[in-house]
């Protein structure tokens, strides 16, 4: 080829500068459909999590068309939680409008060191979802969405149990309620009108 005869004829140094340049230039990608590398991990501030990617495909003459729908919990991992939707043509578009979607809905929540303050239960839709406080070292006692809303938020030693539905949003939204109605202990006692007493050491 053209190219290949330049770089033979050409300058010891101009030569060893164009295989330098081919050796840096990334390699090109094969395989798998567009948006795919978009759900490994990202360099963000924060944490993202994928919970769920749906395909829905509308028959139409020519054939089938489809669409893609992304949930993803976002959070800081230190008390701050969201989860957005998302709907596009491509996975990737999907995906990056849920993110944007979760990072604009996030709000805080209250913690107690690794876990949370008191039992607590929360309910959407058909899911309904019981949290409850776990010694340190315990872990995340919960699976999928409840699990990645966890995490998210950094609670690190929980006990939760799905009660309803199995449904992904409906999960995710679930435990999002029971974080939401979370109190810290002075709050909980001064709404009852009793006085903060401070434990002194045996």
């Amino acid at each position: 080829m053209a190219d290949e005869t330049v770089v033979t004829e050409a300058a010891p140094v101009e030569a060893a500068a164009e295989v330098q340049a081919q050796a840096q230039a990334p390699a090109p990608s094969y395989g798998g459909f567009r948006g795919r590398d978009d759900r490994g991990p990202r360099e963000t501030d924060g944490v993202e999590k994928v919970v769920h990617i749906n395909r829905c495909a509308k028959v139409v003459k020519g054939g089938r068309r489809f669409s893609f729908s992304a949930l993803v919990v976002s959070g800081d991992a230190k008390g701050k939680v969201g989860c957005g939707f998302g709907k596009a043509n491509e996975v990737s578009d999907a995906i990056k409008k849920a993110t944007e979607a979760s990072r604009k809905n996030m709000f805080n929540i209250v913690l107690k060191d690794s876990t949370i303050p008191h039992e607590v239960t929360g309910a959407h839709g058909g899911g309904f979802i019981l949290l409850k406080p776990a010694t340190p070292g315990t872990g995340i006692i919960a699976g999928g969405g409840a699990r990645a809303v966890l995490e998210a938020a950094g609670v690190k030693d929980v006990i939760g149990k799905s009660l309803g539905s199995s449904n992904h949003a409906n999960v995710v939204r679930a435990t999002l309620a029971a974080l939401t109605a979370l109190r810290p202990a002075d709050e909980i006692l001064r709404a009852r009108g009793k006085e903060i007493k401070e434990r002194k050491a045996l």
